[in-house]
């Protein structure tokens, strides 16, 4: 049995994964993760910024603590990086700096490259009817990765909580017609995809985004792993939560039990996302799972 450490680094929140991998099986010794919204302006700007940067190392500094914790070799760390480093101008400074601090060159992964993975973590260990879609709604992009028996198709979409929170829902709570704007930037994106999300006979959602949503739906009292885990909800009721999620001002998000006040500001984005990408299904429940792309990278490394 190996002992493995994956991180991944995306434009909002950044994960580690420490587990013990063999064949059959994964045994998570550690899940932790930090909101340091490092695609902050990245839309804008098309740089990290220098508060971006400083939260996200010392985010790095504590991960690399917990590594040495555990006698992780160097040589079983992978450090992923996405979508706000793909899209910076910078990023050789922030590869520098990870670098310096956990003793390994993070990888900026192509969108082909994070959709792989991304299906890869999601499908481990779970008997579904295929052909499976898997979602993952991240900060800066969101992946769609259809498969049977392994991915065969994937896109990654510049569209990601983060970003379309920056481009589009300015007030608090936004207006209607900012709103419209976002979904009209999603459908957009969704057209030229070319993906067929209605010849999915499961789907599949990862990602703190879906996993928030369906605390919500499902009316927890708290971010409950053990209870949205493998959760199977319908599509409407999924659909006419994001509705009120977007609806929510920032104050009455943070008030929800299951929220993390780095997500409060940004999750009406991502709901849109997931509602828009449900409605092209054309099965009537989709599926949370926990295992996401730290998932993919720790069963990468093991093999």
């Amino acid at each position: 049995m190996t002992t493995v450490a994956a991180i991944d680094c995306g434009t909002n929140s950044i994960k580690l994964l420490v587990a013990r991998v063999d064949d059959d099986a994964m045994h998570v010794l550690v899940r932790d993760s930090r909101v340091v919204r490092l695609g902050q302006g990245v839309d804008t700007t098309g740089e990290l910024s220098e508060q971006a940067l400083a939260r996200t190392f010392a985010a790095v500094e504590e991960f690399a603590a917990t590594i040495a914790e555990h006698d992780v070799p160097t040589e079983r760390i992978r450090f992923c990086a996405t979508s706000a480093t793909r899209d910076s101008s910078n990023a050789d400074v922030f590869v520098e700096g990870v670098r310096e601090r956990i003793g390994v060159t993070p990888e900026v992964l192509s969108g082909d490259d994070e959709a792989e993975l991304v299906f890869a973590g999601a499908m481990l260990g779970l008997q579904v009817e295929e052909p499976v879609l898997v979602v993952d709604i991240g900060g800066g992009s969101t992946e769609l990765v259809l498969g049977d028996g392994g991915p065969d198709e994937a896109t990654s979409m510049d569209i990601g909580s983060v970003r379309l929170h920056e481009r589009h829902l300015h007030s608090d709570p936004p207006t209607a017609e900012e709103v419209a704007a976002c979904v009209a930037d999603i459908d957009h994106h969704l057209d030229v995809s070319d993906l067929e999300i209605e010849l999915a006979h499961t789907i599949v959602g990862t990602s703190g985004t879906v996993k928030t949503i369906a605390c919500a739906a499902m009316g927890l009292s708290g971010y409950d792993r053990s209870m949205f885990d493998g959760a199977v909800l319908s599509i409407a009721d999924l659909r006419e939560t994001c509705d009120r999620l977007v609806a929510m001002s920032v104050e009455q998000r943070k008030a929800l039990p299951y929220m993390h006040p780095g997500r409060a500001d940004v999750i009406g984005a991502g709901a849109l996302i997931w509602s828009r990408v449900l409605s092209r299904a054309s099965v009537d429940h989709a599926r949370v799972s926990e295992a996401d792309i730290l998932y993919g990278i720790a069963a990468s490394i093991a093999s």
